[in-house]
């Protein structure tokens, strides 16, 4: 194995991305593979952590995106002529047939489900979701079947593919342990803060969640970390009286998120109850856990089997303002028992929901193609 090469492939996700270049990337180079991520981001070539990052360019627009961008990286990746590929995007699935005509080992890496996801897009004519749904679905299909193997963000996702091909394996986005908390931090200290963290957009609650800081007792402010996924919601919700308590952050390293988190009293993950979000595994959550954050999260059952079977925060109904809010209050006005959902969060994440047990299982995968492949 040792010296072996691996390249990960992305169009969409920033060069440094949690899920592909902090967790899988950095875990694969420590475990001794030559690791190169290629990237469209027009932000230059380097190599950080051991990890070559290779910018083909960005190229605006989706369909820019999925045209000559594609097409760079995969003139890229043939010049790299790496062992074996990881793909990131569902529009990459158009080049992995080149690739492996080319004699290499790829990989797919289902962070969502796709055909569920277009299910959920309330722009699309009904009829017309639900034909484009079945018909990527059966392309996806085609195409991951003839791939070496298939990662995938949650077990949910790793069930649907494990009918299409059989070397499939769920590589959660657990967070890495001690990351957004370190034995010198005071987490007894007084938070007051509630906030949020991640891509805002209306699915995502953010109207719901703004709503909810007009009702709350106190001064509690939200921290709104992350950048809007349309402008036009950003002006629409600005115009809420409950924007008057918010602080948008923007867009923050991961330093600055764990200093947000060290200052707030509860993390909120109410996104709305779509299809693609209902048994999804959102990296905020557990990330809310390890920094001794409680959690307010979305009621779906799965979500409700980790927050109340942890004893880590509270579920609510999500497009409900005033239950947000009743969360918000209990926990601010009740810091005691916000402290001990906390430190039942981070327990859990030690115990359980951490990165080294996943990183384990992607390296034992890559071993396995290497053995196969040799």
């Amino acid at each position: 194995m040792q010296g072996k090469s691996v390249a990960h492939l992305t169009s969409v996700h920033p060069r440094f991305d949690t899920r592909i270049f902090l967790k899988e990337c950095r875990s694969l180079a420590a475990a001794g593979y030559r690791v190169s991520l290629i990237v469209a981001d027009g932000n230059g070539d380097e190599i950080n952590d051991g990890v070559q990052i290779i910018d083909v360019g960005r190229k605006p627009g989706r369909i820019g995106r999925m045209t000559v961008t594609s097409r760079r990286i995969l003139a890229r990746a043939l010049e790299l002529d790496a062992d074996i590929y990881h793909l990131h995007d569902p529009e990459l699935l158009a080049i992995a047939k080149r690739l492996k005509s080319a004699g290499n080992a790829v990989i797919f890496d289902a962070h969502e489900d796709v055909p569920v996801q277009i299910l959920g897009k309330p722009y699309l004519w009904p009829v017309f979701r639900k034909v484009l749904s079945r018909t990527f679905a059966a392309y996806e299909a085609r195409i991951c079947r003839g791939l070496d193997a298939v990662v995938t963000a949650t077990p949910f996702i790793r069930d649907k593919f494990l009918q299409i091909n059989s070397n499939t394996v769920d590589i959660n986005n657990y967070p890495i342990p001690d990351e957004m908390v370190s034995p010198d931090d005071d987490l007894n200290g007084n938070r007051r803060n509630i906030s949020y963290i991640g891509s805002i957009s209306v699915n995502r609650g953010v109207f719901d969640i703004v709503r909810a800081m007009e009702l709350l007792d106190g001064t509690a402010r939200l921290s709104l970390c992350g950048t809007f996924e349309d402008e036009g919601v950003r002006s629409q919700v600005k115009a809420y009286t409950g924007w008057d308590r918010v602080d948008e952050l923007g867009w923050l390293d991961r330093d600055a998120v764990r200093q947000v988190l060290l200052n707030s009293a509860a993390g909120l993950v109410t996104l709305r109850p779509l299809p693609n979000y209902l048994d999804s595994h959102p990296i905020k959550m557990f990330e809310y856990m390890s920094a001794a954050v409680p959690v307010i999260a979305s009621d779906f059952p799965l979500w409700r089997e980790i927050i109340e079977g942890n004893d880590c925060g509270i579920c609510v109904d999500p497009e409900q303002p005033e239950a947000i809010a009743k969360a918000i209050n209990y926990l601010v006005q009740n810091p005691v028992r916000a402290r001990e959902m906390g430190e039942n969060g981070r327990k859990a994440v030690q115990n359980t929901y951490n990165w080294p047990a996943e990183e384990r299982k992607l390296v034992d995968l890559y071993d396995q193609i290497n053995g196969r492949a040799d």
